[in-house]
């Protein structure tokens, strides 16, 4: 937008009729006797545009289009996240404006008690003047950019399609590759017989050559491991190790665990660099071996998910497809079919065919590997990622790997226990919501609980969908004063998904051979960098209440041993003051002062000691809200659930936030 602006000037001093073709409004603002706005709109199915210059806005608007930003200031833009002045509307900023030329001029009109406004419109304008002038300048348009170059330089060339093909892989733009029909732009690339060769030396060569080049840059071929005794039902059952030096792929056929084991001196040695995918789970089937995995060194997928924590494409074909424009399947063709023994045993049959296949499959994966490291590599240096990488990323991978392999020890006789009470509660409130609505229904359908509710117990219908009534926490939270049913109907909810996810989901987790649950814990699923848990998740464990509680009752130490409980004190807020350099913060921090507290105490002008839990858990919501990026619609719904008048705390705290 702010090249818009900048432009449009560049052109007009040049001389030029401009035009700007945008959906955006906001534009308005730039219109002059020589800079033309075209709005495009649908009519009758086709797209027609509607266009706006001086003139036009002066005979829309009554204003000079310079003036429109004003009644930004005013108005705000939600959907620019632009606050305005709550309240006030497109009419009366309109009006405002057109009265008093300026929100400058309008103000010192107020100041001066000449602005002849009365009950909440002068009230609503006094109390804003803080958000009217940063509205105003949020809502205006840099003209000053600043450009170094040439109109020639602006002329729309045509595109290097290969190169915008590549880039729109690399950033999963799908739709946009079929919409501009790019399929077929790919850059010429070698052949993919070119790219290395297959090679077959004897083990101890492969181990010769690992411990010369003092690094493992491999692929590891899996498959199910039923043996009752077995952690893990999965075994590693081939390598293919690449050799940067001749450009060569070499498999390791692995087909006992001492073939493994002839490898255990390399896996176990820390100067021999380990570079591969999923480091984690080869940390996890060599760990079932007696083997300990050392010298892990580089996981491409941790480093492409630095590079770009949005992508969630971190396989290892989606990331050849992304960085070396590499599809297998266009290179290898279609998969043969698995033959089968008999229909009474559905165990795969390894063909000649389909075994030489794999090997080809994992020979590109290594080379894969290898070429991806060279580009991440790169990459991650020229944005300064290295040491976190390194220093960071990679040590936690083995961390990860530990937590999963030792997992939490589940007291299932304790859990068991646990589940016949919810069990209990269940039918006991099943039978008061019976009586309560005067019949017997399925309390988990909503159609069926819908028509109960708004139907035949006549309570006020909040929201419909086009399949019913809506039945979903928020409409039941509104009307929990209608009638004593929705209290307990939220009751019956919250003790099902006790029982179904944290009982019986459970349960299906806990490994028979350890009694533990070995949650999977990953570096690269979240965009904001934290650590996520799987199968299941143990880091949303309920704790809010007793019954949830109850639930980590069930995970217990080893005897004779005992859980720590560690965090590090308001880590992202630290982090946060450091680099806003905010020194109300950082006088918090310096003074062992309670943050939260300390943003309640300003944002609702109370002593630090009369802060109440409330107060304190709303300016909570605010403080993490803005380091994990949260939107002004998702604050205010996060605060009105601590406080009925969650609208007026947002605006208070919206307010003090913008005054700092």
């Amino acid at each position: 937008m702010m090249c818009f602006g900048t432009l449009s000037r560049y052109g007009e001093k040049q001389g030029l009729e401009v035009i700007i073709l945008s959906g955006d409004r906001d534009t308005f603002q730039l219109a002059t006797d020589k800079v033309t706005i075209r709005i495009p709109h649908t009519k009758g199915g086709k797209t027609e545009t509607d266009e706006y210059n001086r003139e036009r806005i002066i005979e829309t608007y009554g204003l000079e289009p310079k003036q429109l930003i004003d009644v930004k200031g005013l108005q705000g833009d939600s959907s620019d996240n632009i606050p305005g002045v709550p309240g006030v509307g497109e009419k009366t900023a309109l009006a405002l404006i057109q009265k008093f030329g300026s929100i400058e001029s309008l103000y010192e009109k107020v100041d001066k008690g000449e602005a002849e406004l009365k009950g909440k419109q002068k009230e609503k304008i006094e109390n804003n003047k803080d958000l009217a002038f940063l509205s105003k300048t949020l809502g205006t348009i840099n003209l000053e950019v600043p450009i170094e170059d040439t109109l020639e330089n602006f002329k729309v060339e045509e595109w290097d399609k290969p190169k915008v093909l590549a880039l729109f892989k690399e950033l999963n733009f799908n739709r946009y590759i079929d919409r501009f029909s790019l399929r077929g732009e790919e850059v010429a690339k070698e052949e993919p017989k070119d790219l290395f060769q297959m090679v077959d030396p004897s083990q101890e060569e492969v181990i010769k050559l690992i411990e010369e080049q003092k690094q493992m840059i491999f692929s590891v071929h899996t498959s199910e491991d039923p043996q009752p005794e077995k952690t893990i039902k999965e075994k590693i059952t081939g390598l293919t190790v690449f050799n940067e030096k001749t450009q060569e792929t070499v498999y390791v056929a692995i087909k006992k665990e001492e073939d493994l084991q002839d490898f255990k001196a390399i896996f176990e040695e820390e100067s021999i660099k380990k570079i591969s995918i999923n480091l984690t789970k080869m940390y996890i089937l060599l760990k079932q071996v007696q083997i300990d995995f050392k010298g892990i060194d580089y996981d491409i997928a941790i480093a492409s998910y630095i590079l770009n924590p949005s992508n969630n494409k971190l396989e290892i074909e989606s990331l050849m497809e992304q960085y070396l424009n590499i599809n297998l399947q266009e290179v290898m063709g279609e998969e043969p079919k698995q033959q089968q023994m008999n229909l009474f045993d559905t165990v795969q049959v390894e063909t000649v065919e389909s075994n030489q296949r794999e090997r080809e499959k994992h020979a590109f994966y290594a080379y894969g590997i290898a070429k991806i490291r060279e580009i991440t590599l790169k990459q991650l240096g020229e944005i300064g990622a290295l040491e976190l990488f390194y220093k960071i990323d990679m040590p936690t991978v083995e961390v990860l790997s530990n937590m999963q392999w030792n997992g939490m020890y589940v007291d299932e006789e304790e859990l068991n226990q646990f589940g016949k009470e919810l069990t209990e509660k269940l039918e006991t409130i099943t039978q008061v919501i019976y009586e309560m609505a005067g019949e017997e229904f399925n309390i988990n359908s909503t159609k069926q609980l819908g028509e109960i509710l708004f139907e035949k117990m006549k309570l006020p219908v909040i929201k419909k969908t086009k399949s019913g009534y809506s039945t979903d926490v928020d409409v039941l939270e509104k009307l929990k004063r209608e009638d004593p049913i929705i209290e307990q109907i939220l009751d019956y909810r919250q003790l099902m998904k006790l029982n179904s996810t944290y009982v019986e989901g459970l349960k299906q987790y806990i490994n028979p051979k350890t009694k533990r649950i070995h949650s999977f814990f990953h570096q690269t699923i979240t965009a904001t960098g934290r650590i996520s848990s799987t199968e299941p998740n143990l880091q949303n464990i309920p704790t809010r209440f007793e019954l949830g509680k109850r639930v980590r009752k069930v995970f217990q130490p080893e005897e004779g041993k005992l859980y720590i409980d560690a965090d590090y004190s308001q880590i992202e807020l630290r982090v946060l003051a450091h680099i806003s350099e905010d020194e109300h913060m950082i006088q918090a921090f310096q003074e062992g002062q309670d943050i939260h507290k300390q943003a309640a105490s300003k944002v609702f002008k109370t002593p630090m000691e009369e802060v109440t839990k409330e107060q304190r858990s709303e300016a909570k919501a605010v403080n993490f809200g803005i380091v994990y990026g949260i939107s002004d619609f998702g604050l205010g719904e996060q605060l009105r659930n601590f406080s009925k008048k969650g609208e007026t705390v947002y605006h208070r705290i919206f307010r003090t936030i913008c005054r700092n």
